[in-house]
């Protein structure tokens, strides 16, 4: 039971796509397509290329987009109007997601590597509207994208989060680096556990972990 790994925890953090809903909606595939035909269009690349820079910028930069700005010099307002223009039709409500998420003691945000505006979205699509304090896109740190140490000092900075009452769920296991060096506890919500003694702990049932922390 991990309950008492977390009774200091004052804040915690939640990543969006792939972490407050399930990997197997495969919501994210729809983003893909849309980032792969904005670099073909940006770049005048083919989309066999587009496809590698994706990839590439994305294990290189953090996101694609990071990869876009630095590279390229790529506006990313259109991009993430662009890109997170999709059906959210394959989410549902999770009453007992929401129900643990409640019962946390503190405060609760989103932190995603999208934009604020479609983290509200899927939010409204969860059922999960109004328990959240903030809600943090790559834009409140100044598109910086996760991992970067810099993003995270912006985005907790900007919140007043204190790293060492704090604790972060996220899919992406790299990104847990930078917050386990602040001293947050880390959860790596996943199919698979990431490598690294980064990642406190594992899951692969966001509502069942919580559950136990509940309990």
């Amino acid at each position: 039971m991990p309950a008492a790994d977390f009774t200091h925890v004052r804040t915690w953090v939640f990543d969006l796509d792939n972490t407050l809903y399930p990997p197997s909606v495969r919501l994210f595939d729809q983003i893909e397509v849309r980032i792969t035909a904005y670099v073909m269009d940006a770049l005048s690349v083919s989309k066999a290329e587009a496809d590698r820079l994706r990839v590439h910028y994305w294990h290189t930069h953090g996101t694609t987009l990071a990869g876009l700005m630095r590279e390229h010099q790529v506006d990313p307002l259109p991009f993430l109007e662009d890109v997170h223009d999709i059906s959210f039709d394959q989410l549902t409500p999770d009453p007992d997601l929401k129900a643990h998420i409640t019962a946390l003691p503190g405060r609760k945000i989103v932190y995603t590597n999208g934009c604020a505006p479609y983290a509200e979205q899927v939010v409204a699509a969860r059922g999960l509207s109004g328990l959240f304090d903030a809600v943090y896109g790559v834009e409140h740190a100044d598109f910086h994208p996760k991992p970067d140490r810099a993003a995270f000092d912006r985005v907790f900075a900007r919140d007043g989060l204190r790293p060492d009452e704090g604790a972060m769920f996220e899919d992406d296991a790299r990104n847990l680096a930078v917050p386990h060096a602040l001293g947050m506890r880390t959860v790596h919500v996943a199919p698979a556990r990431g490598d690294g003694d980064h990642i406190h702990h594992h899951t692969d049932d966001l509502t069942g972990f919580l559950s136990k922390l509940a309990g």
